[in-house]
């Protein structure tokens, strides 16, 4: 009888090296770990301690975009219907005046990273984040760069490609496949949330944080800016739900509304100053441990 040989090409595959274990549902507990621990690490390496996070519509242009189609549309020539035309042409004159909003986010996070790039310190306080697309996350991240600093993208993996900004600093770039991942890292290291207009998407992550705040899971100051208080009150009446009980009074107080870049800027220097600048930290022990590596 002979004996069987040994050779490499018989070992099996390392489990943290099997690409059908790794992708398979099996392995979605590292993958998800995974999504933690990168980042984690990527932070760390970038020196970050802390965001401000920019949440709003990926629908919004900015205005010499926007004016540019309105000009295309009025020239002669189409061979569109005329109902067409004018629905389409429409829709080009909102997206000039919801262009503002763009704008407004790239302004914000302009004034926000220069004011961020005097703190002394090794680290990097109060860096501008957003889910890394197209809109309001392009303009917050379009304004950081043109200030000079560093910001962050949170982009996500969709059926219909959300293609990451061009703005966002290279190693900050990230890509998640879970939501609730990215979720996490809009709100672990963030003291501050600036939620501009926007649809499902934004209120989705707007009411999370609020919840957060509400039922005491965040242990630290977070203020919470609502831009553009005209778009926010059309939207929802909070009044309607502190009146049938199903919150408190206490609980509109979790935000304020904004309509400057200039007067969003100096709420958030101001709370930032007072909350994380001046003030020790509510509970050292819940501290980001990103925190806990200062060299």
């Amino acid at each position: 009888m002979t004996e069987p040989t040994q050779s490499k090409s018989n070992r099996a595959p390392l489990a943290y090296e099997n690409p059908a274990f790794l992708n398979g549902p099996d392995g979605r507990g590292l993958r998800i770990l995974a999504e933690y621990t990168e980042p984690l690490a990527r932070f760390r390496r970038a020196k970050i301690q802390d965001t401000v996070v920019f949440f709003g519509s990926a629908r919004f242009r900015s205005l010499s975009s926007a004016e540019e189609e309105v000009q295309i549309l009025a020239r002669p020539g189409s061979a569109q219907p005329a109902p067409e035309q004018e629905q389409q042409a429409h829709r080009a004159r909102r997206a000039v005046d919801m262009a503002r909003y763009y704008e407004d986010a790239r302004r914000l996070a302009y004034l926000l990273t220069s004011w961020t790039r005097t703190l002394p310190g090794k680290r990097y306080r109060f860096v501008v984040t957003t889910g890394g697309g197209p809109g309001i996350m392009e303009a917050a991240n379009r304004g950081a760069r043109e200030a000079g600093g560093k910001t962050i993208g949170l982009n996500i993996a969709l059926p219909f490609e959300q293609v990451p900004n061009s703005y966002i600093t290279p190693e900050l770039n990230f890509e998640f496949h879970y939501f609730f991942m990215r979720k996490l890292w809009f709100a672990y290291l963030a003291k501050a949330l600036v939620v501009f207009p926007g649809g499902f998407g934004t209120m989705d992550e707007l009411f999370e944080i609020l919840t957060l705040a509400q039922t005491e899971k965040l242990a630290k100051r977070m203020t919470v800016l609502l831009y553009g208080e005209e778009y926010w009150k059309r939207v929802f009446n909070l009044d309607v739900l502190v009146d049938a009980g199903t919150i408190s009074p206490e609980d509109v107080k979790l935000f304020q509304y904004v309509n400057s870049p200039e007067s969003a800027f100096e709420r958030l220097r101001e709370d930032l100053t007072r909350d994380h600048l001046q003030s020790p930290p509510i509970a050292k022990r819940y501290q980001p441990e990103i925190a806990a590596t200062r060299r």
